[in-house]
């Protein structure tokens, strides 16, 4: 926190707790986040590790499964790769949504744990083979090979993955959106049902751990290279889609065009470059499924069917907006890998693209989902989404986005 706060002792977290310098060039300057609930007074943040999972254990601890003291123990739980430190991490307009130390905590602040300060990593990162049936088939057709480095002869794609949980510094975010600080507080307070006082009662504390789901990063290749302008980059961010990504529901192209995108970031792991697919859980478009699933039937049951025109006008009739996504705060988990170019970004959406130019990483071509790969029952998904402008296909001039990027500092 910055010195001239007051911290009020009347509410959780004192004077005893770590101050946080948030885009701090080092861990040190910048200090550790701490939501634990175990010793208050060392609390510098708003909310508490693990997020959503929180009340998980609360229901463990109230079951006495769990003990309020328990510690981890992160013997052995280091990355197995390292990534960074990087430019973008000592930049408090670049990364405001995640801790880009949040893998580093039981080395940066080794000796704050020692201390007794209950210290939880954000972020952790591991290695891991991902098996899909789409990649046997891609193998069975002779679209993959498999070299033993990036794939296997048994299909399976050797990946290095990280798990990211949200830590959002409340000034960035409010400027990144454009609002005041103040109106976010208050709005996340009153939208919460009150569940955080201290968003409205404690403007010392700037660092919140909201109650959402993460993200999940899949790179195939060298995660270094992944900061590495001259090395291609191919590239998707994707959003969470549980009936087509885990169960293969047919009304729209997400596993599609997510295992269309694993096949392209293998391919572009063993030309010499790295892939990466970025996860995150935006159920629905961030409005959930059961929104979705309302949506869906209205969709159908209406009058002449489910139609192109009435697409997203059905969605707004349910939730009140078309899409809740707000891509703002994407690019800053490719900011923490230190990206600065993506050579092939596979996606269509105009929102993912304008995010990632416009936080000054440069976009060579887009790569689009084959017509052969969108289901029947999608084909209106698709025609709804170009006709209101989400969908650009087709390459875009490279020196426009690197002239972009140039003029931020970021181009190589």
């Amino acid at each position: 926190m910055s010195g001239g706060h007051i911290r009020l002792t009347s509410h959780s977290g004192g004077s005893d707790a770590p101050a946080l310098c948030w885009g701090a060039p080092t861990a040190a300057e910048r200090g550790p986040v701490v939501g634990t609930t175990t010793e208050r007074g060392h609390r510098n943040v708003v909310g508490t590790h693990s997020g959503a999972y929180g009340v998980y254990r609360a229901l463990a601890v109230a079951a006495g499964t769990l003990s309020r003291e328990h510690r981890a123990d992160l013997t052995n739980t280091s990355p197995t790769d390292v990534i960074g430190p990087h430019p973008q991490w000592g930049d408090p307009e670049a990364i405001v949504s995640l801790d880009p130390w949040g893998a580093m905590v039981a080395e940066v602040f080794d000796r704050e744990i020692a201390g007794g300060i209950d210290i939880r990593p954000t972020i952790a990162v591991t290695k891991a083979q991902v098996i899909l049936p789409e990649v046997h088939d891609a193998l069975a057709r002779g679209r993959l090979v498999p070299d033993g480095r990036v794939l296997l002869p048994t299909g399976a794609a050797l990946v290095t993955k990280a798990a990211v949980e949200p830590v959002w510094h409340l000034p960035g975010v409010a400027r990144r959106f454009g609002c005041s600080e103040s109106d976010l507080r208050r709005v996340l307070f009153e939208e919460t049902g009150g569940m955080y006082p201290e968003l409205v009662t404690r403007s010392d504390l700037e660092v919140f751990l909201p109650p959402i789901g993460g993200q999940t990063l899949y790179i195939f290749g060298d995660p270094r290279a992944l900061a590495d302008p001259s090395v291609e980059l191919t590239a998707r961010v994707h959003d969470e889609c549980n009936g087509s990504d885990v169960f293969g529901s047919d009304i729209c192209t997400c596993r599609p065009y997510l295992t269309h995108a694993i096949e392209e970031c293998i391919q572009g792991a063993q030309r010499g470059g790295v892939g990466l697919v970025a996860y995150s859980r935006k159920e629905g478009r961030a409005l959930g499924e059961v929104t979705k699933f309302l949506v869906y039937n209205a969709r159908k049951r209406q009058t002449g069917g489910d139609t192109a025109d009435q697409y997203f006008a059905r969605t707004e009739c349910v939730a009140g907006v078309q899409d809740m996504r707000f891509q703002e705060l994407m690019p800053d988990v490719l900011h923490w890998l230190g990206i600065r170019r993506i050579h092939r970004l596979v996606s269509m959406s105009n929102m993912k693209y304008d995010a990632i130019t416009g936080s000054g990483i440069a976009v060579g071509e887009r790569v689009s989902i084959p017509d052969e790969l969108i289901p029947a029952d999608a084909q209106v998904e698709i025609d709804a989404k170009t006709a209101a402008g989400y969908y650009t296909a087709g390459e875009v001039p490279d020196t426009v986005e690197l002239k972009k990027a140039k003029g931020r500092g970021l181009n190589a």
